[in-house]
């Protein structure tokens, strides 16, 4: 009986002694955290977005921390965050002009002519590989979602074919600019008084064809405007400076398409 009780006893010393070890080890060893790092982690959103272009909020404070990135990085803080980080840094830090995405479109259902009747993945670019979409308009919204799935926080949503953005529940954090595969999400100041809603580089005649709501290059805005905010790039999509634009709605009353618009 003796034989079998000594090599127990034996293992279980080792086990004793070797979690002694480690603890001891973890102890001297153990790399100590800077106790900022959750100071700042409280200050971001903690949606871990990606927008920043590290894989999480953790992530992030980190790199702020150890002076790899600087106190404004958070795109998706909101207003306050740069500040309240920089407090924390020891450095003066400002937050940048609030930023919110849009989706440069007014190709509805009703408006847009499609090619052809998609019934497959749900998914807006697996949907581009079919010619660009079922939509003629090469800048048209897909309308499949894909920046709805990506958008950390809840701020996107298809409405009759076309994506919106909800401005209030948006950060800005610039994820579904990089995931719309046609590329017609821009971030715009949260403040301008009226924009485009379309982007489409065909010529006017084109677009006729292919959209009741797209911008024609006409001109008619931008002879209108009183303060020169707004200009034709390519000689057919219409932009407007928001930091011209002084909000007399004039190109608006005047847009035969009636596509600028005021923020919703």
């Amino acid at each position: 009986m003796g034989e079998i009780w000594i090599p127990v006893v034996i293992f279980a010393v080792l086990g004793v002694l070797m979690g002694v070890l480690l603890a001891v080890a973890s102890h001297v060893f153990a790399v100590k955290k800077d106790p900022r790092i959750d100071e700042v982690l409280s200050c971001l959103p903690g949606a871990n977005c990606g927008g920043c272009g590290y894989a999480g909020c953790s992530a992030l404070a980190e790199a702020i921390v150890r002076g790899e990135e600087k106190p404004d990085a958070c795109v998706a803080g909101g207003e306050g965050t740069a500040e309240k980080i920089g407090a924390i840094m020891g450095v003066e830090a400002k937050s940048g002009r609030r930023m919110v995405a849009h989706v440069m479109c007014s190709g509805t259902r009703g408006c847009a002519k499609h090619r052809y009747d998609y019934e497959a993945i749900t998914d807006c670019h697996s949907a581009e590989v079919l010619g660009g979409g079922d939509k003629f308009c090469a800048a048209g919204c897909i309308g499949l979602g894909s920046c709805v799935d990506k958008c950390a926080f809840g701020a996107l949503s298809i409405v009759d074919g076309v994506a919106r953005v909800d401005r209030e529940k948006c950060r800005a954090c610039g994820v579904c600019v990089a995931e719309c595969p046609k590329k017609i999400i821009r971030l715009i100041p949260y403040d301008s008084q009226y924009f485009v809603q379309c982007v489409s580089p065909e010529k006017g005649k084109t677009v006729r064809l292919y959209c009741d709501a797209g911008c024609i290059g006409c001109h008619i805005c931008e002879k209108n405007c009183p303060s020169g905010a707004i200009s034709l790039s390519g000689g057919d999509i219409a932009s407007i400076d928001p930091d011209k634009c002084v909000g007399c709605g004039i190109c608006a009353s005047k847009c035969p398409r009636k596509i600028i618009r005021t923020p919703e």
